[in-house]
């Protein structure tokens, strides 16, 4: 990589960081490009160099966190390849501990959405997708617990509904009391699914 090249990187950094401090903490509507321009201390011209829009930028926002939590998520995974209890609790507690953690807003990706209606607009699109993948994550995790495809899918989309409360409870309420619900509704609704498979395969039997 040649100097100019670090300067280009650097540079997109600098605009990607200080978007994302205002972004999460003020929301989208309410930082301008302008804003972010003169808090990094450059031009239009470079802002626009590296994202052509201000959309652009919130996308890129977006898709970074997607990135470091779905590398959390990952690891994750892999425990749970060996160890399924583990690796599911380990994802209740990784989820629990991100609504304690300080300067917590709740859910970027959830924010983002409470401000663009059109299901179609880019932002939309990255928040769409990275549930997708957040909920095809929880069912791996399910069904490496042993629970039928049906029934680990159901037990997913469960969970991503608790997962919304505690990202929402745990920037409004008490984080310590929250965290500690999630974990037990989390339990509880595993713990369900596991019955009614177990029974279901009592019946086929």
């Amino acid at each position: 990589m040649n100097p100019s090249d670090e300067t280009v990187v650097s540079m997109r950094e600098r605009l990607l960081q200080a978007a994302s401090q205002l972004f999460y903490t003020e929301g989208f509507r309410a930082v301008s490009a302008e804003r972010i321009i003169a808090l990094v201390g450059t031009t239009k011209v470079t802002f626009y160099r590296h994202f052509p829009s201000k959309d652009e930028l919130m996308v890129a926002y977006l898709e970074r966190h997607a990135a470091l939590e779905r590398a959390v998520i990952g690891d994750v995974l892999e425990l749970a390849e060996a160890d399924p209890e583990a690796g599911l609790r380990l994802a209740v507690d990784a989820l629990a501990a991100a609504s304690c953690a300080p300067g917590y807003r709740g859910c970027a990706f959830i924010n983002a959405a409470a401000e663009y209606a059109d299901p179609a607009h880019p932002v939309r699109l990255v928040v769409l997708s990275h549930r997708r993948w957040l909920t095809e994550a929880f069912c791996a995790l399910l069904g490496a617990l042993g629970l039928p495809e049906a029934d680990a899918q159901d037990a997913a989309v469960e969970l991503m509904i608790l997962r919304d409360g505690v990202t929402v409870g745990g920037y409004l309420d008490d984080p310590a009391a929250v965290t500690r619900a999630f974990a037990r509704a989390a339990d509880a609704v595993i713990g369900a699914h596991r019955i009614a498979a177990s029974e279901w395969n009592d019946i086929r039997a």
